[in-house]
Formats: C-alpha cells, sequence, structure tokens
C-alpha cells in the first residue's frame, strides 16, 4: 500500500512540475510586449520619405507621427544592400557577422554571385533566436536568406545564367510550394514580366506575399524587402519622377500588409518597424582606381585580374584594397605611394580611409584601405579607360558620416509609445528592438534599445 501511494506521490509531482512549467512558458510567452512583428526594410529609404509631407506616403507619415520615428539611422561601410540588412537581422557590423559587401571579394576574378547563403554568417540571426524560443517566422525577398530557420521563406536569390528570378527562387522556397499557393491563392501566375524590379507591380505582388502569410499562418516575425526605392534612386537620382510613384508604391504595399494584419484580427498585437540600408547620393562623376594598378603593373586588365599583386574590389560609391599576399608589405607601400603621388585635382575627390579607421566601423578586415569618395563621385571597378569619366543618377556605399546616406526607422503598433522622435541611431540598434517586442534570448551586446520608446 505504501508503494502504492508513493508512485502516486510521485506522479502528482511530476505532474505538478510539469503544470508549473507549462505556465510559467505561457506566462513568459504573454508578457512579450507584441506577438507578430513586421521587419519591413525599404531598399534606399530616407528619413525625409516621413518627414516631409511632399513624398506621397500616408502609411509612412502616420505609423511615423503615431509611433516611434529617427531623424537618421547611420548605417554600416560599405553602406550598400547586404551589409546592411545583415546587420539589421543580427545586431552586428559586417566585421563581426562576416557579410562584407553585396557580392564577396574573389580573387580569381568575380563571377557575379551575391552572399546569398545565411550560412555565410558568422553570428546567430533573429531567425535563429525566433525558432530557438519556438516562434515562427515568415520572410520575403530579404538579402542573405537562402537556406535560413524560417518557417515561410520565399529568398532573394537569382540565376547567374538566364534562369532570370521566380524559378531560381522557388527553387529556394521553404517550404516547397509556398510559391504556388499564393499564386493560387492571392497572386495569379508569377513570371519575369509580373515580378519585376523594373515596374512597380513588383512591390505589389511582396505586399500581396507578405499579407498573405500573415492573415493565413501569423507568424511571430515577418521579414520584407521592399526594393522599388533604389531602383529609381539608381536610375534618377534622390527627386527623380519614378522615385516619387515609388514611394507611393512601397506604401501602397506596406497597406495591403496592414489590412491583412487587421483582416486577422490581430492588428492590436502587431508591431511594425519600417527601417531601410542606405540613404542615396546624386552623382556625375566616377574614378576607376584600378586603373592606376594596372599602368602600376600590380594588375592586370582581365578578367581574373592576370597576374595580379593589388586590386581594389568596389562596393557602391567606395573602393577596398585587397592583396593577393596579405603579408606583401612591398605592395602595399607602392599602393600608398601610388596614391600619395597623384595630382592634387584627384586627391581632393576621395580620402584613404586606413585599416584602424575600418576595424573602428566594423568593415572587411581582410581589406588593407579603402577609398572613400566625397559625394558626387563614385568608384568604378573598371580597369581601362580615363580614369575620371562621367556617370549619372544616384548611388550609396559611402562612408556613413553625412546626412544624405542616413537611413529611416519607424516602430508603430504593440508595445512602442506614441510619438517618440530619437534623432540619432545606429542599424545595429534594430535588432534590439525586435529582441524587446518579442522578448527573444538572443545575445546582443552592440546593439542598444532606447528605453523611451517602449511603452
Amino acid at each position: 500500500m505504501k508503494n502504492i501511494f508513493s508512485t502516486i506521490n510521485t506522479s502528482l509531482g511530476i505532474l505538478i512540475l510539469f503544470l508549473v512549467i507549462s505556465f510559467s512558458n505561457v506566462k513568459a510567452q504573454t508578457k512579450s510586449p507584441s506577438e507578430h512583428v513586421i521587419l519591413i526594410s525599404i531598399d534606399g529609404f530616407r528619413p525625409n520619405f516621413y518627414l516631409e509631407e511632399k513624398w506621397p506616403a500616408p502609411n509612412l507619415q502616420a505609423m511615423a507621427k503615431e509611433g516611434a520615428r529617427s531623424l537618421g539611422v547611420t548605417g554600416v561601410f560599405p553602406s550598400v544592400t547586404y551589409p546592411s540588412h545583415t546587420t539589421v537581422i543580427t545586431g552586428y557590423p559586417p566585421a563581426k557577422h562576416g557579410i562584407y559587401y553585396n557580392a564577396p571579394f574573389e580573387p580569381e576574378g568575380q563571377t557575379g554571385k551575391w552572399y546569398w547563403e545565411t550560412e555565410l554568417i558568422q553570428v546567430p540571426t533573429l531567425w535563429h533566436a525566433v525558432r530557438k524560443d519556438g516562434l515562427t517566422s515568415a520572410s520575403f525577398l530579404w538579402p542573405v536568406s537562402v537556406n535560413a530557420p524560417i518557417d515561410y521563406n520565399l529568398p532573394e536569390y537569382w540565376s547567374l545564367g538566364d534562369g532570370g528570378r521566380i524559378e531560381p527562387m522557388r527553387e529556394m522556397e521553404n517550404p516547397k510550394g509556398l510559391l504556388a499557393e499564393m499564386e493560387l491563392n492571392v497572386l495569379g501566375k508569377m513570371n519575369e514580366r509580373t515580378f519585376n524590379g523594373d515596374y512597380l507591380n513588383r512591390e505589389d505582388r511582396t505586399g500581396e506575399m507578405a499579407g498573405y502569410v500573415l492573415e493565413t499562418y501569423r507568424p511571430n516575425l515577418m521579414t520584407i524587402h521592399l526594393i522599388a526605392a533604389d531602383h529609381f534612386q539608381h536610375n534618377e537620382g534622390r527627386e527623380g519622377p519614378m522615385v516619387y510613384k515609388s514611394i507611393a508604391a512601397i506604401d501602397r504595399a506596406i497597406g495591403k500588409i496592414m489590412e491583412s494584419a487587421a483582416r486577422a484580427g490581430i492588428q492590436d498585437k502587431t508591431t511594425f518597424i519600417i527601417t531601410g540600408d542606405h540613404g542615396f547620393v546624386n552623382i556625375h562623376s566616377s574614378i576607376s582606381p584600378n586603373v592606376w594598378l594596372v599602368n602600376a603593373g600590380l594588375m592586370e586588365d582581365k578578367k581574373d585580374r592576370g597576374n595580379w599583386k593589388a586590386t581594389f574590389h568596389t562596393s557602391g560609391a567606395s573602393a577596398f584594397l585587397h592583396l593577393k599576399d596579405p603579408n606583401d608589405q612591398k605592395t602595399i607601400k607602392d599602393v600608398e605611394k601610388l596614391l600619395e603621388e597623384l595630382p592634387s585635382s584627384i586627391k581632393k575627390l576621395f580620402r584613404v580611409v586606413n585599416r584602424e579607421e575600418l576595424d573602428q566601423i566594423g568593415a572587411d578586415p581582410n581589406a588593407v584601405l579603402a577609398l572613400a569618395p566625397i559625394q558626387g563621385i563614385s568608384f568604378s571597378g573598371a580597369s581601362n579607360g580615363a580614369v575620371l569619366k562621367p556617370a549619372k543618377g544616384g548611388t550609396h556605399g559611402y562612408f556613413p558620416d553625412f546626412d544624405e546616406i542616413e537611413t529611416g526607422f519607424i516602430a508603430w503598433g504593440a508595445g512602442i509609445k506614441e510619438n517618440v522622435e530619437i534623432q540619432e541611431m545606429g542599424l545595429v540598434d534594430v535588432a534590439s528592438v525586435v529582441k524587446y517586442l518579442l522578448n527573444l534570448s538572443i545575445e546582443l551586446p552592440e546593439s542598444t534599445l532606447y528605453p523611451g520608446i517602449k511603452k
């Protein structure tokens, strides 16, 4: 009899312990300020899109007024898409997360590939944290998201041949059949005509994808990349007519996602974070620094750089010096001498960023130095022709130390205090806002959460 009671008592103890743990887990989850975080990156996002009423962005402007907004967000170096998006999703600068440029430097010549696979990221991401904490995620066209631990994922990926973008993305989707499901229920058949960055229909389709998955599956974290503002600022500069139209299309896409949250009945438990990767600068001229190296016999004018000792890897407006032999001190001195002896008419168009400064800002640890141009000038990867030649449109990639290259930040909805203005913040700080809202267990030692935005 004693053994029976002992067994019952033990079983009751285990049951009570299980209930306590379960209750604790539920309680921990209910402490989360938000249940659904929609993290939207607008490529080429400038603060004036929501701070100035001339831009056709009623949703963005309303969220900025009602929630938390930044007057400017300092980015990374180079201020280009892939390193910046990886900083947003990790809370670390490029030197730590390992995505140094859009396209990795390839010593035997650039093949055209970009940093696509999440395995290349050297630190945990918010996606990893969400899965570890037992939550769900979704993502649409986010850079460096191929093979990411995302429950509903259509990554940014394309073929190096003539395969376009739709089928390569379909090959990398998770789960298999996700795009076909969305085509059937909301999109219609996708092809290179109906989903094309040269036209604003791409933003509509992306908004519809995100809205469908939010309403149908209700993930806790959704990451979305909208590209039209970047595309048309490259073509037309900061104030081109298509830039205005692209902002309207982006705002409309965001509105579709907001409506989906409302239809799903989760709007009061949802937070929207709108940020970007970089600002934009109008350009008029470009410099080809590899022409100097070819003339000095330090590389050849060949696709694989021939018998090379040093080369500049351009990323956006800036250029980063790489050596075939990282310990080749003579070549470093030769390049430094070459730069020092340039005529003043050229030297005044850029500055040399030394290794110490690259370390301070968290740039590629493999680069010997970098060239950061003044506004209006961009560096080109060309290894022949004139060193200084005309350029047009807009670009980015600059050292992030002036207003025009800054990006924006808005947080609105559950867990966010109303009408908060942040004068200045860093791109690394966005991750800590997501961590706070979803109560994630990820460590973010370089990302600051400003308590003034907490509700």
